[in-house]
């Protein structure tokens, strides 16, 4: 079925980021399949992360669904725009439904992008990871992809005002190589396994990050470990 939604909804992002006139770094895409299904996983530090994600696989010329709350596909805006994209629509006492509907996407070839954490993490540094992208890959038989993104929670977060001004700001994407988890293997291992990968990337995405604090009033979106002012994690990191 021809995707008459998706396609122009990306075009419309891209016009936009060139509009704010974004520095993309962006390494790995080539780990992305152009065929077959795989469960992308990123970290989750800013609102537009879903977008920055699926642009990581479009060097493969691939769509990705993504999981994302209820709510958003009850928004009269967005709730259209999500259904026609084919996103699946996450309700959290009823968790199993979405998660059949991503099992039956990824068996039929589809990418499925899963933020683990859950939730934006205002530490923007790593939160446990859930269990279900490690689960959907090993029930459906497809690769894992790991990604991260830095420099997203710059133009809007939680907890911080949306900053589409033209500042030039860098984007970071880092795609990692994909790999395949054994059915038998328990999926919590999996799981920190998975968690791992993501907080390489992401460690490299920091290090090589173009841009530094103007002040001190500017270095709200650094974790604290790297000297910022973001609060410090609530959850002790598993690594």
């Amino acid at each position: 079925m021809a995707e008459l939604v998706y396609p122009p909804v990306v075009g419309v992002a891209r016009t936009f980021f060139k509009a704010l006139d974004l520095r993309f770094d962006m390494h790995g895409t080539q780990h992305v399949p152009q065929h077959g299904g795989a469960v992308l996983v990123s970290n989750h530090i800013g609102y537009l992360d879903f977008v920055f994600t699926g642009l990581a696989a479009r060097p493969a010329k691939r769509l990705v669904r993504f999981m994302a709350k209820e709510s958003v596909f009850r928004h009269k805006v967005s709730g259209p725009l999500m259904r026609a994209m084919k996103h699946i629509p996450v309700d959290r006492s009823q968790g199993e439904h979405a998660y059949r509907h991503a099992l039956q996407a990824l068996r039929s070839g589809e990418i499925i992008g899963v933020f683990p954490e859950a939730t934006i993490s205002p530490s923007f540094t790593l939160k446990n990871f859930k269990s279900g992208a490690a689960r959907l890959a090993q029930e459906s038989g497809v690769p894992l992809l790991p990604m991260a993104l830095w420099g997203t929670q710059r133009l809007w977060t939680k907890g911080h005002k949306r900053d589409f001004g033209r500042n030039h700001l860098p984007i970071s994407i880092r795609v990692g190589e994909s790999f395949r988890a054994d059915p038998q293997e328990p999926v919590l291992t999996v799981t920190e396994r998975l968690r791992g990968r993501v907080h390489e990337l992401l460690e490299t995405a920091q290090r090589n990050y173009p841009s530094s604090p103007k002040g001190p009033e500017d270095s709200w979106w650094l974790p604290a470990h790297l000297g910022g002012t973001a609060p410090k994690p609530a959850e002790t990191p598993a690594h």
